[in-house]
């Protein structure tokens, strides 16, 4: 199966830097055709001839956390390619990184090598989509945009090529973060897919959403032994009080303090608008959303919006037929309003829950990124933990009428000769038919069985998402999915 195409941009925040080393430990399961840097109303560079400082921005001459992130990588890349095909090379990925549209918040009316880049992936001739990650401000791909309108409009192909562009074009952000995207995006290409990724679970908000009993994933002594302590890519991601910090003057970077209160770090200057951790201990990847939709994990997440998966499961705009979003408002818990409804999964007491549609699957992505930067230190094959192989027979998505059987058989195999668990469940939340299946399972000779029958009520049209979780008992222990999704004609 082809590979997701995919850009990022990205601002000079710590997130964005650990973000940015996990994304490149999977970067094997996607084509890159960009890293480029961007701006945001929370990070600029400064435009000097317009009277416009710095915000929050590297010294000059500072290395950038896209190459630093790209350097760490280039020292574990022989150990990668021992654990899985695919990896690009670090020559190849620094080929990809361009500086776009940085002076100021919001600016897209010039051209920079990064916009120029964007806009090269635009115009390729690909039938697949192109997945634009946003990490910061979406004003570096407002100008590649802006600059195949000002080019083409007019022109006899204008109407097809802006079609194509339409509707190959999918941006993941974590929200709107300049207003280039209300500006002139949404006002001139209506038609692009719009996932506002956002959410708790990925970002500083980490331990107001996860469950309880996954904490422990955030805590310092496991991530030194699993993170910080483990290789080049894991030295250089940000965990609290390891004494770096981003910029300069940066009255808001204050996570490389160790021992502080919120209230000493007042008295420095500081504005704590999240309260300290202790040393060691996890800080946050609130961009990683924007990519986790693409990993092959079976999840299947990126072909549509409403599915669900480690990047959490968005629901359609009120207002905007092509935005979708997980509905985060940030602010105190009591002060926060409830999400619509249809946007919340069920915790595992059956009662919604906040962001849960990303929490729930926290132990499995600390797991695999766990496992992931041990392949970067093990130069045997033998000597670190894999993904469980699962495959469906037939087709994953399938067509049946209210009353018919559904079999479904899956073969699975551990490439360690690990021993495996496995179940089947109804992920009732991601489809549409809104009660619930009895699924009757077993695990024999077969293979891996699930059969139900599709309620007599389900209408035509409603569907019904049945996954298979399979995991293994390495250390740290990993697990795949298949999703099969049933509709009803």
């Amino acid at each position: 199966m082809a590979k997701p195409r995919t850009i990022v941009t990205t601002d000079p925040e710590l997130d964005d830097l650990n973000s940015m080393l996990r994304f490149l430990l999977y970067s094997n399961e996607v084509e890159i055709l960009g890293l480029v840097y961007a701006s945001s109303r929370f990070h600029y560079a400064g435009d000097p001839d317009a009277g416009v400082a710095p915000h929050r921005w590297p010294a000059e001459g500072d290395r950038l956390h896209i190459d630093e992130a790209v350097d760490a990588y280039a020292q574990v890349y022989d150990r990668l390619r021992v654990h899985a095909e695919g990896y690009p090379s670090p020559g190849h990925l620094r080929s990809l990184i361009a500086m776009g549209n940085v002076a100021q918040e919001g600016e897209y009316a010039t051209d920079t090598l990064g916009s120029l880049l964007i806009r090269e992936a635009l115009l390729a001739d690909d039938p697949r989509r192109l997945f634009v990650q946003v990490w910061g401000g979406p004003a570096t791909l407002a100008s590649a945009l802006r600059s195949i309108q000002t080019e083409f409009e007019g022109t006899d192909g204008w109407d097809a090529l802006h079609a194509r562009i339409s509707a190959a074009l999918v941006i993941t952000a974590f929200w709107e973060q300049d207003a280039s995207f209300a500006e002139y995006i949404r006002p001139n290409w209506p038609a692009v897919e719009f996932r506002d990724m956002a959410t708790m679970a990925w970002g500083y908000g980490t331990r107001r959403s996860v469950l309880a009993e996954h904490h422990h994933y955030l805590a310092p002594d496991w991530t030194r032994q699993n993170v910080s302590e483990v290789g080049p890519m894991g030295a250089a991601y940000r965990v609290w009080g390891d004494g770096k910090f981003m910029a300069p003057g940066d009255t808001e970077d204050y996570f490389g303090h160790a021992g502080k209160t919120a209230d000493e770090l007042r008295a420095q200057g500081y504005e704590v608008w999240i309260d300290p951790e202790p040393a060691g201990a996890f800080i946050s990847e609130g961009d990683s959303s924007t990519f986790a939709l693409l990993v092959d994990n079976g999840l299947r997440a990126h072909e549509d919006p409403t599915w669900g998966g480690w990047g959490g499961r968005q629901v359609r705009s009120d207002t905007d037929p092509h935005t979708w979003t997980n509905h985060l408002v940030l602010g105190p818990p009591d002060a926060v309003p409830e999400p619509p409804a249809a946007s919340l999964d069920a915790g595992p007491d059956g009662e919604p829950r906040r962001d849960y549609a990303a929490a729930r699957w926290w132990e499995f992505i600390q797991r695999d990124f766990a496992a992931r930067l041990r392949w970067s230190v093990t130069e045997r094959y033998a000597d670190a933990n894999h993904h469980p192989v699962v495959a469906v027979q037939g087709d994953l998505d399938r067509t049946v009428s209210a009353g018919d059987e559904v079999r479904v058989v899956a073969e699975a195999s551990d490439p360690d000769g690990d021993s495996l668990s496995a179940r089947w469940w109804q992920y009732r939340e991601a489809g549409t038919y809104p009660g619930e299946v009895s699924l009757e399972t077993s695990w024999g000779a077969a293979g891996l069985t699930c059969a139900f029958t599709v309620p007599e009520d389900a209408e035509a049209g409603q569907t019904i998402h049945v996954l298979l979780e399979v995991s293994d008992v390495g250390a740290p222990a990993l697990t795949r999915w298949q999703r099969v999704v049933v509709t009803i004609g």
